[in-house]
Formats: C-alpha cells, sequence, structure tokens
C-alpha cells in the first residue's frame, strides 16, 4: 500500500485552512495545518512533507521568516514552498518571496484548479523519491549481503537484481520526466529563484542516474559499488 505524502498548509486565518483543504482534498493526500509560523516549524520537525503551502501575512513570525528558517534546516531545506499572499505586491515584494526560496509565489483569490494543479506537481515528484530511496535501500541490502549484480546464479537471486536495478530504471526515467517537465514550466516563467531550484532537481537526479548506470550488469560497476558502497 503506498503512503499517502503529507501537504504542510499554514495560515492564521482558520476559514482560510479551510479553503485550502476543500481545494486539495481531490488530490488524497494527507493534509496537515498549522495557524502560525512556528506550528508549521514544530511540524517539519518531526514528518516529511511533499510541499508547503505558506501565508506571506501573518502575526508574529512572517511567511518570509517562516521560510528562512525553513532553508536553513538542513532536513528541510529541499522542501518546496509554495507562497500564498493577499498583498497587492511589486516586483521587489515578489523578489523577497523567491529569495527566502520559495517555488511559487500565487495571490489570492487564486484558480483552485491552478493551485491543485501546482501542489500535485510537487506530490508526484515527492511519491517517485520516495519509490526510488525504497528501491534504492532494497538493493543496497542485497548487495551487502554479497548478492552479485547482474550474474543469474545464487538460485536465480542474480536475476532478480536484475529485475531491481531495471525497475529503479523505469522509476528514475519517470521523474526525469516529471522533473524536464517542471524545469520548463519554471524557465517559462522567468523566476530566477524557481529556476535554480528546479537545476538543483536536475543535478540530484543526474548523480542517481550515474550511480544506476554503474550497477548495469557488463558495467563492473556491481562490484566495485559493492565494496566501496561505504
Amino acid at each position: 500500500m503506498v503512503q499517502k505524502a503529507k501537504i504542510l498548509l499554514v495560515d492564521d486565518r482558520p476559514e482560510n485552512l479551510l479553503a485550502l483543504e476543500a481545494i486539495l482534498s481531490a488530490l488524497d493526500q494527507t493534509l496537515v495545518r498549522a495557524s502560525s509560523g512556528e506550528e508549521a516549524l514544530k511540524a517539519l520537525l518531526t514528518d516529511d512533507f511533499a510541499v508547503i503551502l505558506l501565508d506571506v501575512q501573518m502575526p508574529g513570525m512572517d511567511g518570509f521568516e517562516t521560510a528562512a528558517h525553513i532553508k536553513r534546516r538542513e532536513r528541510t531545506r529541499d522542501i518546496p514552498i509554495i507562497f500564498l499572499t493577499a498583498i497587492n505586491h511589486g516586483p521587489h515584494h515578489t523578489f523577497r518571496g523567491y529569495a527566502a526560496g520559495a517555488v511559487d509565489y500565487i495571490s489570492k483569490p487564486f484558480d483552485p484548479w491552478v493551485l491543485r494543479a501546482k501542489v500535485s506537481v510537487f506530490v508526484d515528484l515527492y511519491m517517485k523519491n520516495c519509490q526510488l530511496r525504497e528501491q534504492a535501500a532494497l538493493l543496497r541490502l542485497q548487495l551487502e549481503q554479497g548478492l552479485p549484480v547482474g550474474a543469474g546464479i545464487n538460485g536465480g537471486k542474480g536475476k532478480e537484481s536484475v529485475g531491481i536495478i531495471a525497475e529503479l530504471s523505469a522509476r528514475l526515467a519517470a521523474v526525469e520526466e516529471q522533473a524536464e517537465a517542471l524545469a520548463k514550466q519554471l524557465n517559462e516563467s522567468g523566476d530566477g529563484a524557481a529556476v535554480a531550484t528546479a537545476a538543483h532537481l536536475e543535478r540530484k537526479l543526474t548523480g542517481l542516474r550515474r550511480a544506476l548506470d554503474a550497477l548495469e550488469p557488463g558495467t563492473g560497476g556491481g562490484v566495485i559499488r559493492q565494496q566501496n558502497s561505504d
């Protein structure tokens, strides 16, 4: 059973949180409420989130300050943040949002369909990354147990390893396709911080692809990586 992704909704107004839940309920994921920046940071200490919807204008710790704290933490710095604001802002205000680490900036009232589509992209990327990590952990366990990669021996276990590599490669290809589409969308937006976020994701995916290619049968990478995995 696939575990649902968690989406963090941060707004000091209960009616706004209720509206966000109504819009995003169709995604069938776990929606977590936070009524302040402090409450959001507390939730991020224990749970992993696919994306954060963060209101800019809140009493006490506002959205910009909350985002700055999120980006300073190693555990949470890569979580996408979508800023939501009711303020009539100019270019400087928007730039401040991207400088704080936001991947998108949406003004209220927003189009429910657009917001749902944007959130679904990050949820899909998150779920695919989780699947990749699980498959990679399984493959690493087999390597640590001394099972040969790509060799059809040990009662068919080598073939099982090949199957795992093929599954990993297919899942990675799906993530790469989603990342490419997201990068194209962000490049067209012309937002520097958002483009940098997409580039960071692409670099991480490139590293995963190289590591996976080294495990392909016939490359000799399986034995080398097994000996030097630590």
